[in-house]
């Protein structure tokens, strides 16, 4: 879902899957799996059972393995076995920060310089994310199309490179969100806060801009112990 709608507004293929080759295919996969809570943490990943559902060798299972290792989704046992890790509370606090470090300047620049084109398909975006808001099996299109919001504005500045390093640097972050999506209002609070977001940068008001990303960014951030008390068996 998210290859074809990020190719429905003509990004990158980096952005989505790099290189395209069985390695990222694989990795994006596990990824999606892992970040969904479809693999929850302390799973173990057989690398026999991923080649026979993969269809592929060893090698590339090895190779996604040890993306997903750099991200902090998987601790690898040499010679033993795969486990998907917890989420990592102090892995979360630095992603964050990184992310409104960096969104907040997107904003800042969006408001100033005003592309037209980037509105029209954030605009796009939230529409589609109305279309499904209020159908709860389509949580995890609803995840993707958020990040594809975002990803959308960075790539309205050229900066697609910041937007994966972001991604790269938030994967417990990500699972945290799923946890999160589920609450009542959750879903909304999302949708008013890409609707403020676009409002501000429309405006011209870099501080409207600045402000509504800060806001919508904190949503989730904030309610980190909260969730860690009701779920325990995904943390660290």
């Amino acid at each position: 879902m998210a290859i074809s709608l990020a190719a429905s507004f003509g990004l990158s293929a980096m952005q989505v899957q790099a290189g395209g080759g069985t390695v990222q295919r694989v990795y994006e996969s596990l990824r999606k799996r892992i970040i969904t809570l479809e693999l929850p943490p302390d799973t173990t990943l057989s690398r026999t059972d991923l080649t026979e559902t993969y269809g592929v060798s060893q090698t590339p299972i090895r190779e996604a393995l040890q993306l997903l290792k750099q991200e902090g989704l998987v601790h690898i046992f040499p010679q033993s076995k795969t486990v998907v890790t917890r989420i990592d509370v102090p892995q979360t606090y630095e992603a964050h920060f990184l992310r409104v470090a960096l969104e907040t300047e997107v904003c800042r620049r969006l408001a100033t310089e005003a592309p037209a084109d980037v509105l029209t398909r954030a605009r796009s975006i939230i529409r589609m994310q109305e279309a499904i808001a209020e159908d709860t099996s389509q949580i995890a299109v609803f995840q993707e199309l958020d990040e594809l919001f975002h990803q959308t504005l960075f790539a309205g500045l050229r900066q697609s490179g910041l937007h994966q390093l972001v991604r790269e640097r938030s994967g417990h972050l990500e699972r945290i969100r799923r946890l999160h999506l589920p609450e009542q209002g959750k879903v909304l609070n999302i949708l008013s806060g890409h609707r403020s977001i676009v409002d501000g940068i429309a405006s011209g008001d870099p501080d409207a801009a600045i402000a509504a990303i800060r806001g919508h960014l904190s949503q989730t951030v904030s309610r980190v112990e909260a969730l860690r008390e009701e779920f325990p068996q995904y943390f660290a």
